[in-house]
């Protein structure tokens, strides 16, 4: 039985398979010959190619931050401050690449994904409770990305609001009947989607012409002047970091053919690090010219009163409108194919992240299109009832509420990143290094903070120019104060609570040779012991993996 232990331990001397093995079972062994002439042959590959074939998670991960909610927001910053918060949407963006490379570094260095990290690492009832807070957060992140698409069918098609949220979920189960033919479709055509939106968008920018000088500025000079400045610069910040995104990218990742030693994992974790800074730099890019278009709509001289009127309150509804009178039908055209390919590509992402939450903290056997129709049925129903019963208006509340809860759940999925992220016995020698750990804790609790804020002076607000009666607001505040204390001692429970589950197994002092030659990237010299192939991932079993 010694004698098993220390050859498990030889086998997973610095490397990321064996790290993750929670069951206790050990990976079966191959022949070590077949896995050198592997990892030679990813190596001999021209650098470009070996980086296309990390290219496409980054994409899906950058739809978060052009989902139809972002776009509100940009849309009503736009309109009240012209381009004064684009400085905002950088440093957003930022931050963004920051956590969704810690996101994705988990995944290439542990083999598992967040949520199955959680399973491993908290108690059931905690489990449990990150669970019902991941799927709420999909459901959260949904509701604009459904209303955002049923709106944008309504603005071409004349369709009620209430047939595109249907239309929404049957289009979004057809398109992630891709999943068959190979993850890299989907990839595709997320990327086809999101050029279109860029496409679009570029064409609005280019036809309303904002001045140069002012989006630059705007752009590297933080400012906050005029009213609502500060309220709109943290929406803008709150909206860009979604939860469900953490668990998404860290899953995504597994995806790849990643040559088992320090070498390939640290390679693997800078190419997907370049990926998502494209990614997330063409987000920007779109998020810069939504924002300048809406800027340059409003602030244009002889606006009738109706135009200042929608304005004053810009929404994904009115925004069309307010293009079609004054830049004409072609800009209302190109808005609404904008804001479907938004939504359409959003919703898909959206279902894909619920699959992987599901299938971590449950670890649920089930068939693809079951786990999708699931996901679906249950992402869609709210949007359903209020739409049916509170038509575009009442959608429009929703997205409001949706970003709030957004905000809300935004800790349940950040902090046990950011501590698994940083601990040895989770990530091994791929640990981030002191100066990572700082900045990311730092930027991690800002933007905590930032949401927090947010939700909670929403909620006063609400509660100070409420038309209840007093009693009705007394009872309420009785209700949702205690809620918030409960939610601050958890989040410190997850702050502050010791990591004790092992998923890194140290590597053995009996073969020093053995972790030299991980180190180094040249598997020869473990021959004697063997080597251990990628992890089975049941998950990501019928996916066809790039070459």
């Amino acid at each position: 039985m010694a004698g098993m232990q220390n050859e498990s331990k030889v086998i997973g001397a610095s490397n990321r398979i064996s790290a993750v093995n929670l069951t206790g079972i050990s990976s079966p062994v191959v022949n070590s010959k077949d896995y050198d002439h592997q990892e030679m042959d990813s190596y001999q590959k021209p650098g470009w190619r070996t980086f296309l074939s990390f290219v496409g998670p980054g994409f899906l991960v950058s739809l978060a931050y052009l989902d139809p909610g972002n776009l509100e927001t940009d849309l009503q910053a736009g309109a009240n401050h012209r381009y004064e918060l684009l400085w905002v949407i950088l440093i957003g963006l930022i931050f963004a690449l920051v956590i969704q490379s810690l996101a994705a570094n988990l995944g290439v260095s542990t083999g598992k994904h967040l949520s199955e990290l959680c399973k491993a690492e908290y108690p059931t009832f905690v489990k449990y409770c990150l669970w019902l807070l991941a799927e709420v957060a999909v459901i959260a992140a949904d509701i604009p990305e459904v209303i955002g698409t049923a709106f944008a069918l309504n603005i071409l098609f004349k369709i009620p609001v209430w047939v595109g949220v249907l239309l929404t979920g049957f289009s979004t189960l057809l398109l992630l009947g891709l999943q068959k033919y190979g993850v890299r479709k989907l990839e595709v055509l997320i990327a086809i989607l999101v050029f279109i939106m860029a496409g679009c968008f570029f064409g609005e920018m280019s036809y309303v012409k904002p001045p140069a000088g002012d989006v630059l500025k705007g752009m590297f000079i933080p400012k906050l002047s005029g009213h609502g400045a500060t309220g709109d610069a943290i929406a803008l910040l709150g909206a860009l970091v979604m939860p469900h995104n953490l668990f998404l990218h860290s899953a995504l990742v597994l995806s790849r053919k990643i040559p088992n030693s320090v070498r390939g994992v640290n390679d693997a974790c800078r190419y997907f690090l370049i990926e998502s800074g494209i990614a997330l730099f063409v987000a920007f890019l779109i998020n810069v010219s939504i924002i300048s278009v809406s800027g340059t709509v409003c602030s244009a001289e002889n606006l009738s009163s109706d135009a200042l009127d929608r304005c004053s309150d810009l929404s994904l509804d009115s925004a069309s409108f307010l293009l079609k009178n004054v830049l004409g039908k072609s800009s209302s055209t190109l808005y609404s194919i904008a804001l479907l390919a938004s939504g359409q590509s959003s919703t898909i992402t959206g279902t894909y992240a619920g699959q992987f939450i599901m299938q971590g903290f449950l670890d649920l056997k089930m068939r693809k299109w079951l786990r999708n129709l699931i996901t679906r049925c249950i992402a869609i129903t709210p949007s359903l009832i209020v739409s049916i019963i509170g038509g575009s208006s009442g959608a429009g509340r929703l997205i409001v509420i949706a970003s709030m809860i957004l905000s809300f759940e935004l800790p349940f999925a950040l902090i046990p990143l950011l501590k698994f992220s940083s601990t040895t016995i989770k990530m091994g020698p791929y640990k981030n290094s002191m100066i990572i750990i700082v900045f990311s804790w730092v930027l991690g609790l800002m933007i905590i903070g930032i949401n927090i804020y947010y939700l909670t002076t929403s909620f006063v607000d609400w509660l100070i120019h409420s038309t209840l009666p007093r009693v009705a607001n007394v009872f309420i505040g009785i209700i949702v104060f205690p809620i918030m204390a409960i939610y601050v001692l958890s989040v410190l429970y997850l702050m502050f609570r010791k990591d004790v589950v092992v998923t890194y197994i140290e590597p053995t002092k009996l073969d020093p040779s053995a972790q030299v030659s991980m180190e180094s990237g040249d598997n020869g010299a473990g021959r004697g012991h063997g080597m251990t192939n990628a992890p089975y991932r049941e998950d990501l079993a019928d996916i066809p993996l790039p070459e």
